[in-house]
């Protein structure tokens, strides 16, 4: 249950911060206006607070682990939102993120 709780906070601090930059990015490069940068500040400081309620205790780790999944949500984001099409080199690079991330956060350490 850990690990699954990991995962699903991982996935909303993702949502987070790339929803939040990606408003800041709206607000600003395609000049959308404060409103959206405001809300791009909120999402960003909302996916501060999520980092915070994982289960392992050491910063370092969590957010070292936390640049894997950013790396491949924004994939994720640009093919959702934007219509960015990865090349397979893209894919493979978030593949070894994502594995980086699993060794970093789900490795077997002693107690």
């Amino acid at each position: 249950m850990t690990v699954l709780r990991s995962i699903l906070l991982f996935g909303a601090a993702a949502l987070f911060e790339i929803g939040g930059a990606w408003l800041v990015w709206q607000g600003v490069r395609e000049h959308k206006g404060w409103v959206w940068i405001g809300a791009g500040i909120v999402a960003l400081g909302l996916y501060g607070f999520f980092a915070t309620l994982q289960p392992d205790a050491s910063f370092g780790r969590i957010l070292a682990a936390y640049g894997g999944v950013f790396v491949a949500g924004s994939l994720v984001w640009g093919m959702a939102v934007d219509g960015f099409r990865p090349d397979r080199w893209d894919v493979a690079g978030a593949l070894l993120c994502l594995v980086g991330v699993a060794v970093i956060m789900y490795a077997p350490r002693p107690a």
